[in-house]
C-alpha cells in the first residue's frame, strides 16, 4: 500500500551524502533540490550526525516545560544569530506552523485581525497558513479558510500602501518569493514595507523558511536589504531534514503570545541536529560561499543559453535559490534532467526550473549542472 497524497518519482533513494543521493540501484544523482533547500548542509554531514546519534542515546524527548540542553542552546543560538531585536524563539515542526504561529501571535499583540499577503505568495498548506497562500489550487477544495487576508501585487510600493491601515496585524512578504517563480523582492520594497507597517502599529513578517540559513548569500535574506522584521519564520534547511520550525520574533510581539502551545515544541533530537546545522553554516561561511556560488552558477546559466541558443527566457534569484525561466514545460525538463542526466532540481510553476542546492556545493557540481541542462535542453 502506497501514500496517498504524494505522487511517487520512479527513482527509489536509498542514501545520501554531500550533495548527492543514490537510488537503491546504485545510480547517483547530483541534487539541486535539496528536497526544498532542506539539505542546507548537504546529505547526511558527520557533524549533524554525530549530533543526532549522541542526543538520541541521551534524551528523545521530554516536553517542552522541562530545560533541556539542546533545546536551550537552541533557543540561544537563534536569538543569536537572528536580525538584532527579534531574539524570542519559538520551537515547532514545520514552517506552516511557524507561520501559523506568526499569524497568531501578530493578531493577539496588535488585536487587530487583517493580514496582507501577496499575489503569488506561498506560506504554507494548513488552514491559516494556506489562506495567505495566493495560488487557488492550493486553497480550493479547502474552503472556506480564515477569513481577513488581503492580497496585494508583489513588490508593488503604492497597492501596499492603500491597503496597509490601522486595522492591519501583520504584512507578511517572502524576500524572494520561491513556489510564486523565484522572483526577489526589490531592497526598496522590503524597505517600504517596513515604514508602512510601523506607521501603522502593525508587524512586518519576513517568511524566510526557504531564504534563510544562507541560502541568499547572507545568514537571512532580508539582511541584504538592511530591514529587520517583527517576525522571522524559518525551516527547512535549518535542521538537516529533521522536522523543525522557528518563529523569531520582537518583544512586542512576544509579550502578547495569546495562548499557543505544541507537544513536540523543541524536541532534543531535532534541537541538536539545528545546533549542529547552524554551527556547520557559520564556521563554514556557508551563506557567503552561496553568495559566490549562485552567482557562477547563473552566470555559467547566462553563457550557455547565449552560446547554444537554449529555450532559456530568464534566470534570475539571490545567492543559491535560482529560478531559470524555460521556454517549455519545466516538469519535462526537470524529468529529462533526472533520468537522462542524473540531476534533481525541482519546478516552481508551470515554467520555472528551481535550483536550491546544498549549500556546500563546488564550480564542479555547478558546471555539472550547465552541462546537463545544455543537453537537455540542446
Amino acid at each position: 500500500m502506497s501514500g496517498f497524497v504524494f505522487s511517487e518519482k520512479p527513482v527509489a533513494i536509498e542514501s545520501g551524502e554531500g550533495p548527492y543521493l543514490y537510488a537503491d540501484d546504485g545510480t547517483e544523482y547530483l541534487d539541486f533540490g535539496a528536497s526544498y533547500a532542506v539539505a542546507a548542509v548537504g546529505h547526511c554531514h558527520p557533524k549533524v550526525v554525530e549530533a543526532v546519534q549522541e542526543q538520541a542515546a541521551e534524551l528523545m524527548y521530554v516536553q517542552a516545560s522541562y530545560p533541556v540542553a539542546a533545546r536551550t542552546e537552541l533557543y540561544g543560538k537563534l536569538a543569536t544569530l537572528a536580525p538584532e531585536g527579534i531574539d524570542n524563539v519559538w520551537l515547532c515542526n514545520s514552517g506552516t506552523e511557524a507561520n501559523e504561529a506568526a499569524m497568531k501571535f501578530a493578531r493577539s499583540a496588535t488585536g487587530n485581525s487583517k493580514i496582507i499577503a501577496t499575489k503569488r505568495g506561498f506560506h504554507g498548506r494548513t488552514l491559516g497558513a494556506l489562506a495567505m497562500t495566493w495560488k487557488r489550487k492550493y486553497k480550493a477544495p479547502f474552503e472556506p479558510l480564515a477569513g481577513d487576508v488581503e492580497f496585494v501585487s508583489y513588490g508593488d510600493e503604492e497597492e501596499l500602501a492603500e491597503a496597509v491601515d490601522d486595522e492591519t496585524a501583520a504584512v507578511f512578504l517572502e524576500p524572494v518569493q520561491g513556489e510564486g517563480g523565484i522572483h526577489p523582492a526589490d531592497p526598496e520594497y522590503l524597505r517600504a514595507a517596513r515604514d508602512l507597517t510601523e506607521e501603522a502599529g502593525a508587524a512586518l513578517a519576513f517568511d524566510e523558511i526557504q531564504t534563510g540559513v544562507g541560502r541568499c548569500g547572507t545568514l537571512w535574506a532580508c539582511e541584504a536589504a538592511g530591514v529587520t522584521p517583527d517576525v522571522l519564520t524559518t525551516a527547512k534547511g535549518v535542521a538537516s531534514g529533521l522536522p523543525l520550525g522557528a518563529t523569531l520574533c520582537a518583544d512586542w510581539i512576544a509579550e502578547e503570545p495569546g495562548d499557543h502551545g505544541s507537544t513536540f515544541s523543541g524536541g532534543p533530537v531535532v534541537c541538536a541536529a539545528a545546533n549542529a546545522t547552524l554551527d556547520v553554516i557559520v564556521e563554514e561561511d556557508l551563506p557567503t560561499h552561496a553568495g559566490d556560488l549562485g552567482g557562477y552558477l547563473t552566470e555559467r546559466v547566462e553563457e550557455a543559453a547565449a552560446a547554444h541558443d537554449l529555450p532559456v527566457r530568464d534566470v534570475r534569484g539571490r545567492g543559491l535559490m535560482i529560478g531559470i525561466e524555460v521556454k517549455r514545460g519545466a516538469n519535462r525538463v526537470l524529468r529529462d534532467l533526472a533520468l537522462e542526466e542524473g540531476v534533481l532540481a525541482l519546478p516552481a510553476g508551470r515554467s520555472v526550473v528551481r535550483l536550491l542546492p546544498p549549500l556546500v556545493v563546488e564550480e564542479e557540481h555547478a558546471d555539472r549542472f550547465v552541462d546537463a541542462l545544455t543537453g537537455v535542453l540542446g
